[in-house]
C-alpha cells in the first residue's frame, strides 16, 4: 500500500496462524519523483486531468505489482503458495459525507495489472461498500486492531499516525470505536520538504530546533474539522500545504519554528480526542511513521502523562508495518466473505464485505 504520506509502497507477507499474525516479510518500493508529484497533482481539487488519472493508474498498478513481485522473490513466495494480495491503492481525492452527500473516496492503481503480472488473486477497492452504504469508508484498520491488540484486562488506543492520524479505542469490555483524529505525519512532511528539500524531519531533529509558536497553534486548532463528532475522516483535501500557507498570513516566523509548531499541532489535536475518552486509558500504542518522529512522541508522552506510551513494537508488530498488515487481513476477510468494517467507526448502515476480487 501507499498512504496519504506518498513515501513509498510498503508490502508485507503475512500468514495467519489459528488467528494470530505472523509477518513472514516485508519490502519497501521506492515511488519517483515524478510519480510522486503525479500523484500530488491529482489530489489536489481543480486539476482534474482525466488523462493524467489514467495515465497514473496505469503507472500505480505496475509500481505495486513490482513490490509484489520483490517481496515473492525476496521470500521465495509463488503465486500457489498467496491466497490473495490486498492492495489498497493510492487514495487521491477523499470526501466524507455530508448531510444528504454520500461523499466518495477514489484510490487508484489498477488491480487488474497486479493480479496478471504476480498471478495472484487481488483483492482492492475496500473503501466504497462502506460509503455506499452511507459511511465514510475509513478509518478501516480498527477492525484489524481489534483483532489483533485486544485486551480484555486493558483499555487501550491505538494512534495510527500516518499522513493523517487517527485512533482505535479498545475497551477491556470490548467496545471498538474510532476516528480521523486530524494531520499526522503530512504537513510535517510537506514543510519539510519545501524548506529542506528532505521527505521527512528525521527524528524530529529540525522541529527540536524551532520554538513552537502558541498563537499560530491556536489558529491551526481551529479549523471547523476539530469540532465535528464522531465518527469523521478527513485527507489532504482539508489539510495541505495550501491551506497551511493560508495560515501563516500575519505571522513572519522562521520556518523551524513553524515545525515546531506542526509538531504540537498534531499532538494536540491527537490527545485532545484521547483525553476527552469517557473511560480513563491504560495504555497507548502508537503506529506508523509518527511513531519514529522522537519530538512527536515526546510530545505525546507529556501531554498524555497518565497512560503509558509505546510504540506498536511492545506488542511484537513493528510499527512501520501494521497499516500494510491490516489490509492483508482485510483482503483474507474479503476471501473468506466475512465482514471488515465497523459501523461504530465508519457510520456506515451494517457491517459489510469490503473489497473486489480481480483475478489472474
Amino acid at each position: 500500500m501507499s498512504g496519504t504520506s506518498i513515501d513509498s509502497v510498503d508490502a508485507a507477507a503475512v500468514e495467519f496462524i489459528d488467528g494470530r499474525l505472523h509477518l513472514i516479510g516485508s519490502h519497501s518500493h521506492p515511488i519517483s519523483d515524478q510519480l510522486r508529484q503525479d500523484i500530488l497533482n491529482l489530489c489536489q481539487p481543480g486539476i482534474d486531468n482525466v488523462q493524467l488519472y489514467a495515465e497514473t493508474d496505469r503507472a500505480l498498478g505496475e509500481l505495486f505489482a513490482d513490490a509484489a513481485l520483490a517481496v515473492m522473490h525476496k521470500l521465495d513466495l509463488s503465486s500457489e503458495k498467496i491466497l490473495a494480495i490486498g492492495s489498497h491503492g493510492q487514495t487521491i481525492r477523499h470526501v466524507p459525507p455530508s448531510g444528504t452527500d454520500h461523499g466518495f473516496s477514489q484510490q487508484i492503481g489498477d488491480a487488474n495489472i497486479i493480479a496478471a503480472r504476480t498471478g495472484c488473486p487481488v483483492v482492492a477497492d475496500f473503501r466504497r461498500k462502506d460509503i455506499a452504504l452511507g459511511g465514510h469508508g475509513a478509518p478501516l484498520v480498527p477492525a484489524f486492531h481489534r483483532q489483533l491488540f485486544f485486551n480484555p484486562l486493558k483499555n487501550r488506543v491505538i494512534a495510527n499516525i500516518g499522513g493523517i492520524a487517527n485512533i482505535t479505542i479498545l475497551k477491556a469490555n470490548g467496545d471498538c470505536s474510532g476516528f480521523d483524529t486530524g494531520p499526522g505525519n503530512m504537513l510535517l512532511d510537506a514543510w519539510c520538504k519545501k524548506h529542506n528539500g528532505k521527505a521527512y524531519d528525521d527524528n524530529g531533529q529540525w522541529s527540536a530546533s524551532g520554538t513552537a509558536n502558541n498563537a499560530l497553534l491556536t489558529q491551526l486548532k481551529s479549523h471547523p474539522f476539530f469540532a465535528l463528532p464522531a465518527p469523521k475522516s478527513t485527507g489532504r483535501e482539508d489539510f495541505n500545504l495550501l491551506w497551511l500557507e493560508q495560515q501563516l498570513g500575519g505571522f513572519n516566523l522562521p520556518p523551524e519554528d513553524i515545525q515546531a509548531t506542526l509538531v504540537l499541532f498534531t499532538a494536540h489535536t491527537l490527545a485532545a480526542c484521547i483525553n476527552n475518552i469517557d473511560s480513563a486509558i491504560d495504555e497507548i500504542f502508537v503506529c506508523g511513521g509518527g511513531a519514529f518522529n522522537g519530538q512527536l512522541m515526546a510530545q505525546l508522552k507529556s501531554i498524555l502523562a497518565d497512560s503509558e506510551l509505546n510504540s506498536t513494537a511492545q506488542l511484537e508488530l513493528d510499527p512501520n508495518w501494521v497499516e500494510a498488515c491490516a489490509f492483508a487481513w482485510l483482503a483474507k476477510q474479503r476471501m473468506e466473505s466475512k465482514t471488515g468494517n465497523l459501523p461504530a467507526v465508519t457510520g456506515a448502515q451494517r457491517e459489510t464485505i469490503l473489497g473486489g476480487v480481480y483475478l489472474p
